[in-house]
């Protein structure tokens, strides 16, 4: 991520009616898509500067979304509402395919040029389909972004006569298919009041436990369409769904530590929210990971042989793999590149291999929610194979193509009102050398034992991390667990502890693994980088590492509450 990115882990099923190559007469039936194309023609025709200058390439979005929440706390509703918004993003391209205003400029700050990924605000309009409110949101939006689009190009023909002869010479924008696609919308089906009622049930809960000080039970969904046009041809409606439950407790420590825990639930559909007796269970055992960490004792840090589980591995893979293997890292000359010239070698244990597959909607019975028809470029989301039994053998592609990789492969993705980078969507970590869970753990004894360790280290849960990507800093990771034992070599019993980070160096940690569980696991949640927070979901088996280094989490210093807790009075 270009600061120091952090990413937190935290539908998509819908029949299509017809997707067609552009030469097709048949577009989707929306207003939005008509009234859009209207001015799409009319900028792409009249649009000029004093000077001629003229958009070589223009594409509108509206992302209409339709919210709705509802949260509660100890038995009490903090929260419920609905929102309903649409939210433009223009973007507009003068140049042409080769040397464009998106062009990277060298030289600023510390390398950073905040035009380059940061983008505007997106920019609201009208919720009903009158044609007049939208043009005239979309005109002054176009005008705008074509302003500033003429400016910047004329800063990159600048910086390019003034700077070093750049390693990749790649095209700035890549040509793709046009593609015309519709589908119904989708639209929310929630009954907040009986959620509210639910998640009032639950939250009660909570009263039981004084020693729980912050403790929540929340819903939130979203029904999202989507409505794009390029000047192309490309005319696209595709709807998505995503609904989460979310179960949370915390807790401080008598040294003065912050502890918490949570439990997510996604969904691509409201009947496949949990039920009220899962979210209690859930709830319940919240609860009691909060209380037993409490009680468990601080970590020192170390170095030793470790276990990943599932859900944690992948988010392991994602922070320290994924984000280093996006397209646009490879010609920015301020990333750390750690993998650009490493195509065709093994990067990996020769019995891993990875994919990208945002086609996927699901694993097993779990919803992923990374799942996508068509990225925010228009282009089809695709199952990338980017490690194929340990070598690397491409990257996750935008439409700005690194040297040797000229085309998409579905991966442009943004919140609205960033600009468009390359980003994971369903990443899934395979293998060929499995063994059961209880196998694996029998291993890591072994190892223990073998280095001399007294035990080694498991982690189940992990909440998320950031990464450091850029030359500028130093090319390491953090991620951050919150549920850690010690398996003990000689046969203890697993022991909770707390107060530690993993952290490390990308390519020494892959050269550790030693072997893989057959109980791939889902982990999904929000990734936040340049171009925004998007939905994405992580695949992997537990995995075996030979070596992992945890150092002191920091640690608060202010004592818990002086008075006891509200609830752990008696009522008269």
């Amino acid at each position: 991520m270009k600061r120091q990115p952090i990413v937190t882990w935290v539908v998509l099923l819908s029949a299509p009616l017809a997707v067609q190559a552009a030469d097709r007469t048949t577009t989707p039936q929306s207003t939005l898509i008509r009234v859009l194309s209207e001015e799409m023609d009319h900028s792409m025709r009249d649009l000029a500067m004093p000077d001629g200058a003229k958009p070589y390439f223009m594409a509108y979005a509206i992302t209409d979304r339709q919210t709705a929440s509802v949260s509660a706390e100890l038995g009490a509703l903090t929260g419920d509402q609905a929102d309903h918004t649409r939210l433009l993003d223009v973007d507009v391209r003068v140049g042409d395919y080769k040397i464009d205003n998106t062009h990277k400029i060298r030289g600023g700050f510390m390398g950073f040029d905040p035009s380059d990924f940061m983008g505007g605000m997106p920019t609201p309009i009208s919720l009903s389909d009158d044609p007049v409110a939208i043009k005239q949101a979309v005109w002054l939006a176009t005008d705008r972004t074509f302003k500033s689009a003429a400016k910047k190009y004329q800063r990159v023909l600048t910086n390019l006569k003034t700077m070093v002869e750049e390693e990749d010479k790649a095209d700035d924008f890549s040509r793709e298919k046009p593609h015309v696609y519709g589908e119904p919308e989708v639209k929310l089906k929630l009954d907040r009041q009986v959620w509210a009622k639910r998640l009032r049930n639950i939250s009660q809960l909570a009263r039981e436990y004084p020693l729980i000080y912050n403790s929540g039970v929340s819903l939130s969904a979203r029904a999202e369409n989507r409505y794009f046009v390029n000047s192309e041809g490309s005319r696209i409606q595709h709807g998505q769904k995503y609904l989460r439950v979310f179960v949370q407790a915390s807790t401080k420590a008598e040294d003065g530590m912050e502890l918490s825990q949570y439990r997510p639930f996604s969904a691509a559909n409201e009947k496949d929210l949990p039920s009220e007796e899962e979210l209690r269970t859930a709830f319940q055992k919240v609860i009691e990971q909060v209380l037993a960490l409490r009680k468990a004792p601080l970590v020192e840090p170390y170095s030793g042989p470790a276990i990943l589980m599932n859900r944690a591995s992948a988010v392991f893979f994602h922070e320290i793999f994924g984000h280093r293997i996006e397209g646009h890292r490879q010609k920015d000359v301020e990333e750390g590149q750690t993998f650009t010239k490493k195509i065709g070698e093994e990067v990996l244990p020769d019995f891993i291999s990875v994919h990208d597959n945002p086609t996927m909607p699901k694993w097993g019975d779990i919803d992923l929610r990374g799942y996508y028809k068509f990225d925010d470029e228009g282009v089809p989301a695709q199952d990338v194979t980017l490690v194929d039994k340990g070598v690397l053998k491409t990257f996750l592609m935008s439409r700005s193509p690194v040297q040797d990789f000229k085309r998409s492969n579905g991966h442009g993705r943004r919140q609205p009102g960033r600009n468009v980078v390359s980003r994971m969507g369903n990443t899934v970590i395979y293998s060929t050398k499995t063994t059961s869970f209880d196998e694996l753990r029998k291993m890591l004894i072994k190892e223990c034992k073998k280095q001399d360790k007294p035990y080694g280290l498991m982690f189940e849960d992990i909440t998320g991390g950031f990464t450091g990507t850029r030359r500028a800093g130093a090319q390491t990771f953090k991620v951050l667990p919150i549920v850690v034992y010690r398996v003990y070599a000689d046969g203890r019993e697993n022991e909770l502890v707390r107060g530690v980070d993993i952290v490390g160096t990308p390519l020494t940690s892959f050269s550790k693994i030693i072997y893989t569980g057959d109980d791939s696991d889902v982990f999904n949640g929000t990734c936040g980088a340049e171009s925004g927070g998007i939905p994405v979901s992580g695949v992997s088996p537990s995995i075996l590492v030979s070596e992992i280094e945890v150092e002191k989490r920091r640690r608060e210093q202010e004592k818990p509450p002086i008075l006891s807790p509200p609830i752990a009075q008696k009522t008269p």
